[in-house]
């Protein structure tokens, strides 16, 4: 939503918000483009008489705000609906759909088409480091590269956001169960998922991990648009070379080989998405190539916050356990015999649910020790862990856990802190206590 309201601003309106508890890099990003966030859903706002309300999914009934509004029949629309009609409907969209990776993937292709000189819209639910901000209008492009959240859209539109969108182009990373909050089964969201499939142009395309099989059960109910396959024989490949540089093929002819900086088997998928993605507007893979060399990743993805005494801080938005399991993969393959600390909060409604909580020790299993925040769950956390021994730490009071975490640091460790929140702050508050340790 906040990327909605900045498009909002640049397109010449005058644009206020509201919500709970906002916090940075999108409360700052606001700030930056004057608008004015206001904290809270009083009724009263309605006196602010906008020309219409543009509602965000966590607004339910009962919402203070939203009751007023329609106690008053005053006029308002979704988000995606909102931005279909001002601002797609005559775009040639470039979406990024699956259970994670959407963020990264959908700023790799948004550099590729800014590096040639597209300048397109774009709307991502992070900060690409290589742009600063999270969202553009775009008026010169005729292009624009959206992250399309399977979520749903609204309390009064229940279908997931991306079927709003329309795009010509579309990737498909992975399909897994989530948003056990909206969704009864996984068999729920590949319904959304196959809605979205309908939608695709036959002159468009489809870019799908052939190594999901969800995914292919998804395409195999119908699909009428061209289909280009990532990771496996008959499509598009990354192989790493003795000198970790890739070797992307296609068909296993050598398109080109890229060096960078990024860890892990999913960025490497991520990056193949984006190339397949960026042929079909007439971008050559080696164009692509180079630019994703220049790719700076996202704010909060393996975002280095600060190396104090040689221990390095990273934060990183991971909270499905097949994210925060090749996330921690990526990072020990980078840093070999290193000590990882995993720090993790269960923020997510589905985390917070108790739904992942038989796969948590698994997907944290890479971690040397792993240290989880436990406040507000319903759910038994140390006996999800238990496998894991002497590994696991767990607390429900944030200032216990940090100065437990601060005990076992030592020199050239790796701390991954991973959460979708703020997660109290505990990055800067972390960093504070060791740069206390060091002068002391």
């Amino acid at each position: 939503m906040g990327g909605i309201a900045a498009i909002a601003r640049e397109a010449g309106h005058k644009v206020t918000g509201c919500d709970v508890g906002a916090y940075p890099p999108m409360s700052t990003q606001l700030k930056s483009q004057n608008i004015e966030l206001i904290e809270g859903f009083s009724p009263e706002q309605i006196e602010l008489n906008p020309d219409i309300f543009v509602i965000g999914n966590v607004v339910t009934r009962g919402n203070p705000l939203m009751e007023e509004i329609l106690n008053h029949n005053l006029p308002y629309t979704s988000g995606p609906q909102w931005l279909y009609e001002n601002v797609l409907k005559n775009k040639w969209v470039l979406a990024v759909a699956g259970t994670h990776g959407k963020t990264t993937t959908s700023s790799m292709l948004l550099w590729i088409l800014e590096y040639v000189g597209i300048k397109p819209g774009f709307l991502i639910g992070g900060i690409p480091e290589n742009f600063g901000i999270s969202a553009r209008l775009g008026n010169e492009s005729p292009f624009f590269v959206i992250e399309a959240d399977e979520y749903d859209t609204a309390f009064f539109d229940k279908r997931s956001k991306f079927v709003h969108y329309r795009p010509k182009t579309v990737i498909l990373n992975n399909l897994e169960f989530d948003h056990s909050d909206i969704f009864c089964d996984l068999a729920a969201i590949m319904q959304q998922f196959h809605h979205l499939i309908r939608l695709i142009p036959s002159n468009g395309l489809i870019v799908s991990n052939y190594q999901e099989e969800n995914l292919k059960q998804v395409l195999a109910k119908g699909c009428w648009a061209p289909v280009e396959k990532i990771g496996v024989n008959d499509g598009w490949q990354a192989k790493i070379l003795h000198d970790d540089r890739i070797n992307i093929t296609l068909n296993d002819k050598s398109q080109g080989i890229l060096q960078w900086e990024l860890m892990g088997e999913h960025n490497r998928m991520n990056a193949l998405s984006a190339l397949a993605a960026a042929i079909h507007i007439g971008i050559p893979v080696k164009t692509s190539i180079t630019a994703l060399e220049q790719f700076k990743n996202v704010k909060r993805r393996m975002e280095i916050r600060g190396i104090i005494n040689n221990i390095t801080i990273y934060d990183d938005f991971a909270h499905h356990p097949t994210a925060i399991q090749k996330t921690l993969e990526g990072l020990r393959h980078r840093i070999k015999e290193a000590r990882i600390i995993a720090v993790f909060e269960p923020r997510s409604n589905t985390m917070r649910m108790g739904t992942w909580k038989d796969s948590l020790a698994e997907s944290l299993g890479v971690a040397d020790l792993i240290f989880c925040y436990t406040a507000d769950l319903g759910w038994n956390v140390q006996e999800a862990l238990k496998s894991l021994g002497t590994r696991a730490v767990t607390n429900n009071n944030l200032d216990q856990l940090i100065l437990l975490i601060i005990a076992t640091l030592c020199p050239n460790d790796h701390v991954l802190i991973m959460s979708n929140g703020n997660f109290g702050n505990i990055h800067e508050r972390l960093m504070k206590a060791l740069e206390k340790n060091c002068t002391q």
